[in-house]
């Protein structure tokens, strides 16, 4: 009888230890994409980029610089400091401008001409710092797509 208390009792202590933990707190992998682009009068791109938090736990985002390629043809980098912090699980949005190179603007002002969408890559890297631990580089790779935006003229999503 005295066996079984002393088993019990162990079981008990064990199960409770079990739940001290808490929530498990993981890094993964960040995402970002070209939410809208926008022609500016003078040639240059204002381009709203979607930085997605996959992590269980905050990350400020330091630094982004990714090369962007558009209908296969280089654009330039987008490359900016947001200094932003987004929540777990969560998504915010940055604006970075570009300067595009003669070939990817004469690439995007063909595909708003005719009405039609257009490919585009990033590539590169984002820089975060997770809550509680030390700054990361993640490796971004993205392959997607733009259309012309209804009313919107000069304006891809």
């Amino acid at each position: 009888m005295r066996a079984m208390r002393w088993a019990t009792m162990a079981m008990c202590v064990a199960m409770l230890a079990g739940c001290a933990g808490g929530p498990v707190k993981r890094v993964s992998e960040p995402s970002a994409r070209i939410q809208q682009l926008t022609v500016r009068a003078d040639g240059s791109w204002s381009a709203d980029l979607r930085i997605e938090n996959f992590s269980s736990m905050p990350m400020r985002f330091d630094s982004v610089d990714l090369a962007v390629t558009v209908a296969g043809q280089a654009a330039g980098r987008l490359v900016g400091q947001p200094r932003e912090s987004i929540g777990p699980e969560s998504a915010d949005v940055i604006a970075v401008t570009l300067n595009p190179a003669s070939a990817a603007r004469l690439a995007i002002a063909d595909a708003l001409a005719g009405g039609r969408g257009v490919d585009y890559t990033l590539a590169g890297t984002l820089v975060a710092t997770p809550e509680e631990r030390g700054q990361r580089t993640f490796t971004i790779e993205r392959s997607s797509a733009l259309s012309p935006a209804p009313g919107l003229p000069g304006v891809l999503r």
